[in-house]
């Protein structure tokens, strides 16, 4: 390398550096696995010198660096952008709770001037360290005369949220072509990444739009794709649980709802499909097992703020007489001192109408002195399921609604079957495995996509 090249690079280099030092908001993009192997790195090839000990420094270094990567499954400046839109800092967690559409230029109107300069200076960094980082493979190979991988940063069309896209298009400089109207650099699209904190929220909230709880908060990487769609009949139930889904969305009014009814009716999956029907929207569900009830006072305390919306999700629920689970859930269905919030709402299925099982011996008989409490408390058991404000009933499909179901499943997946031979096999099926419902129907297309249709 001639002493220009040389010194170019080694100006290049201590501008990164330089950037990773001056960071101010945007500081927690950097603590991480490939963050702290990013700046290991850039260290040793920065006190590079002709000796094999600082070559296999430097490409030790490497190797911790591209396996990070690699554990992100990313290329380095996917990670740098993927970063930066779930970062949870001072400046985002204001951000995205400014209630209107911030016009360019404006930005120090609605937060601290000095926090919005410290966000544009970061972002400036920060594009240093994405418009730089195509050098590092290029070092490390003249340090270390040996030829190394690079992770290539994945194409913007993998990403199937519209607005993420939008973001990453522009953040991304392989993109701004021959264009002449492109920014300088990332602190010049500050109100655009505003925008999409407020849109898409942060953190897990920003990356995941499905997550359980399991002692905390976990995305779930795959969400079932079900789509609305694909669930035959009960188009009442379909009608009002999206109505009130919208007015959640809107920020009005929304009800908490059960869905009650025979096992494999669909009621899951119509809560999940919800998710599918409701794309590119602030709308987020939070699965919670009964098991994990007792929690949902913290679920609640952690996304009361959030502009987001809530779908807390219970499957299969029942209690028994004294479980603690039934005075956790009845506290965020009637409230107690502190509201439930009005970006929240309980979406839970059961195959009981009556949620608390009631044994003969819990009813008082008449000789027992305390009759009319003990009734009370039957009553409050009984009554439980009146705290939902609504309840979506799912009547066993009968066989007409069975062999439609089929016939959909069966059409969708483009199986080449006869109409009699496939009515006539569905039936079987249901008689020798489960009855007649939606889950049948599925298992036995899926039997016959599994088995080339025979």
């Amino acid at each position: 390398m001639n002493s220009s090249h040389h010194e170019r690079h080694t100006a290049e280099l201590h501008q990164m550096q330089r950037a990773i030092a001056g960071l101010l908001v945007y500081q927690d993009i950097l603590n991480s696995e490939v963050g702290k192997a990013a700046i290991e790195l850039l260290d040793a090839i920065a006190n590079r010198d002709r000796s094999q000990a600082t070559a296999l420094i430097c490409l030790t270094a490497y190797g911790r660096f591209f396996k990070a990567l690699a554990a992100e499954n990313c290329g380095w400046e996917e990670y740098l952008i993927d970063r930066i839109l779930q970062a949870e800092n001072p400046f985002t967690l204001q951000a995205q709770n400014i209630a209107v559409d911030v016009p360019n230029g404006t930005l120090d109107k609605y937060l601290s001037p000095a926090l919005v300069m410290a966000a544009r200076q970061d972002l400036q960094s920060l594009y240093t360290l994405y418009i730089n980082g195509h050098y590092i493979p290029k070092w490390v190979q003249q340090v270390g005369e040996n030829p190394v991988c690079w992770i290539e940063s994945s194409p913007i069309d993998r990403i199937e949220n519209r607005g993420r896209a939008n973001i990453v298009s522009k953040l991304d400089c392989k993109n701004w072509g021959e264009s002449t109207d492109v920014p300088d650099n990332w602190g010049e699209l500050l109100e655009d990444i505003v925008r999409y904190y407020q849109e898409s929220g942060l953190g897990i909230f920003g990356k995941y739009r499905a997550l359980r709880w399991q002692n905390s908060l976990v995305g779930i990487t795959t969400p079932d794709r079900i789509e609305i769609e694909q669930l035959i009949g009960y188009e009442l139930q379909k009608d009002t649980l999206i109505k009130n889904t919208k007015a959640l969305l809107s920020g009005k009014p929304a009800l908490n709802i059960l869905l009650y009814g025979g096992k494999g009716t669909g009621k899951s999956s119509l809560v999940k499909s919800l998710l599918n029907y409701f794309t590119d929207s602030q709308l987020r569900l939070i699965e919670v097992s009964k098991t994990d009830m007792r929690d949902l006072s913290i679920i609640l305390d952690r996304i009361a703020d959030l502009p987001q919306k809530f779908i807390i999700f219970i499957d299969d629920l029942s209690f028994e007489a004294d479980d603690e689970a039934f005075k956790a859930l009845k506290v965020v269905l009637e409230g107690s001192v502190t509201a439930r919030p009005a970006n929240v709402v309980v979406y839970a299925t059961s195959n009981r109408r009556h949620l608390v099982r009631e044994y003969f011996a819990d009813r008082p008989r008449p000789q027992d002195a305390d009759d009319i409490q003990m009734w009370d408390t039957v009553q409050e058991k009984l009554s439980f399921s009146d705290r939902f404000g609504i309840t979506l009933t799912f009547e066993p499909a009968d066989q007409p609604k069975y062999l439609e179901i089929v016939h959909h499943l069966a059409t969708s997946a483009q199986l080449p079957i006869e109409r009699d031979d496939l009515e006539r096999r569905a039936l079987q099926w249901a008689t020798r495995h489960n009855g007649r419902s939606g889950r049948t129907a599925r298992q036995f297309i899926d039997y016959l996509m599994g088995n080339d249709g025979e």
